[in-house]
Parts: C-alpha cells; sequence; structure tokens
C-alpha cells in the first residue's frame, strides 16, 4: 500500500513538472497561456455611440482577451512560422452597432502594396449557419462571413482625406492618383479554399487602425441586422456564436494562406434589456 502511494505521487509530481516545462516552452515563443474557460469573447452592451477609432477612451472599459494564434498549416502552402503570436480582442455593441478592437504586435508598418512588397492585415471570420464551418475559408454548404481589413487600403482611405482637407501651396495643388475606397474592410465569402469572392455589396463593414509602437490597433464595427439573409453573418444579442481571426505580416511576405490563426472561439453578444 505505502509502495502504490509513493509511486502515484511520483508519477503526479513527474506530471507538474511535465506541465511547468510545456508552460515554459509556449511562453518562451510568446504564445498566451488560456484556460477554456477564459475562451469566451464578450461583446459587452453600452449606450451611445460606439467608438469609431482604437484611440477612443471607450475601449480603455473593456477588457481584453487574449488569444495564441499558430500557423496555418491546413492546406499548402503552410505557413508554421508566422511572426504574430498572439491577438488582443474587445468588443462592444449599443443594440444596433456591433464594433471589435483588434490590437498584435507588428514592429514594422506594411501599408503599401508593390510589386515584391506585401500588406499586413487581420480578418473577423463568422460562419453564415448555426454550425461553424472550417475556421480558414469556410467549406461547402458551411460558408463564412469574412471582414478582411488591409493596411494599404486603410493608408487610401487616410490619404485620400489628407488630400481632401490640404489647401495649395503658392496656388499650386499637386495631385496623387489614390483609389476611391468605400472602407478599408473588405466584406467576402467563403466556401473552401480558393473560393474567396468578394461580396457586390461593399461599405457595410467600417474599419479605422493606428500603428503605434509596433502594434496595430484595428477597429472593425456593422450593423447588428443583417440586409442578406444568406451572405451576411448573423449577429444577434443574446446569442452565443462562433469567430474567428487571422492575421498577416506583410514584412514576413504573408499572403493569402500564409497567415497566422486563431481558430473558432465563442462569441456572446450581450442581450439589450427593455426598461
Amino acid at each position: 500500500m505505502h509502495t502504490t502511494t509513493k509511486t502515484s505521487s511520483r508519477q503526479l509530481l513527474l506530471l507538474f513538472l511535465s506541465i511547468l516545462v510545456l508552460a515554459g516552452f509556449f511562453v518562451g515563443f510568446g504564445v498566451p497561456l488560456v484556460s477554456s474557460e477564459g475562451m469566451i469573447i464578450r461583446a459587452r452592451l453600452v449606450e451611445g455611440e460606439l467608438p469609431t477609432g482604437p484611440e477612443d477612451a471607450a475601449w480603455a472599459k473593456v477588457s481584453p482577451m487574449t488569444l495564441p494564434l499558430s500557423g496555418q498549416v491546413i492546406t499548402r502552402p503552410v505557413w508554421p512560422e508566422p511572426t504574430a503570436r498572439a491577438l488582443t480582442v474587445r468588443s462592444l455593441h449599443n443594440g444596433t452597432e456591433i464594433a471589435f478592437l483588434l490590437e498584435w504586435q507588428d514592429n514594422t508598418k506594411n501599408d503599401r502594396l508593390t510589386p515584391g512588397t506585401f500588406r499586413d492585415g487581420v480578418a473577423i471570420g463568422l460562419p453564415l449557419g448555426d454550425a461553424p464551418a472550417f475556421f480558414c475559408m469556410g467549406q461547402l454548404d458551411h460558408y463564412i462571413n469574412i471582414w478582411h481589413w488591409k493596411a494599404d487600403w486603410q493608408s487610401d482611405i487616410d490619404r485620400r482625406a489628407a488630400k481632401t482637407s490640404e489647401k495649395p501651396r503658392d496656388g499650386v495643388r499637386t495631385f496623387e492618383v489614390i483609389p476611391r475606397r468605400v472602407s478599408s474592410v473588405e466584406d467576402l465569402i467563403g466556401g473552401g479554399f480558393s473560393t474567396l469572392t468578394t461580396k457586390e455589396k461593399q461599405g457595410r463593414v467600417q474599419g479605422k487602425a493606428a500603428w503605434k509602437g509596433g502594434v496595430w490597433h484595428v477597429v472593425m464595427r456593422r450593423p447588428l441586422v443583417s440586409e442578406e439573409q444568406e451572405n451576411e453573418a448573423k449577429l444577434i444579442p443574446g446569442r452565443v456564436q462562433t469567430v474567428s481571426f487571422a492575421v498577416w505580416n506583410g514584412e514576413n511576405k504573408e499572403r493569402n494562406g500564409q497567415k497566422a490563426v486563431a481558430p473558432w472561439f465563442q462569441l456572446v453578444i450581450d442581450p439589450v434589456v427593455k426598461l
């Protein structure tokens, strides 16, 4: 009896030490440790207008959720070593709109798309049906609505706004060909790899971003009520649904499927309480 107890204690000790070593390994590589209980992202109900940009003080009142990111290794070309290791998520809604603040470390700002260079970006994935589809690009009969914020699109919008407010110097105005963007977020539908399709109507999902001190701060927001029954994710207060994320680092030549991913997590949208 004494021998059995001693053996069990030794096994428990070895298990505990193994967990500590594994935890140290993940922390050393910048992967945050989270519990399964903590993998719920809450869209907190607030009154009034939602913040349109990342600098708004309202975000400081929201508890952040830090999600671990891993490489995309499901389809070729695989990307097992992305540079982004964690994504911080906050969310608010006011019964009319929902907004997400996404933040991650990126030591270089890549907001111009030219031959041989690539953009920074981040995406939110929301299933179109009740059951979650494959988190990267969806699958046949289980489609996914993807909101893809692109740093170069944000740069286009910001530069055009600056040009509009700019006063001509010495009566001479300089011109720059800047694409007209209705949003820095592309609204997409995916039904599996190589099926990604841009929705005909754009601008429902709006984006605003800032890069400061090696960190991207990106806000994406959309009306809660869906305009399209089949091609727009339903966001219903009081409902628990799933959400996934992806991050691209242009400096690391990440694009398309070469990205960091965070598979399905639970998204809880606070119910609207009528007084």
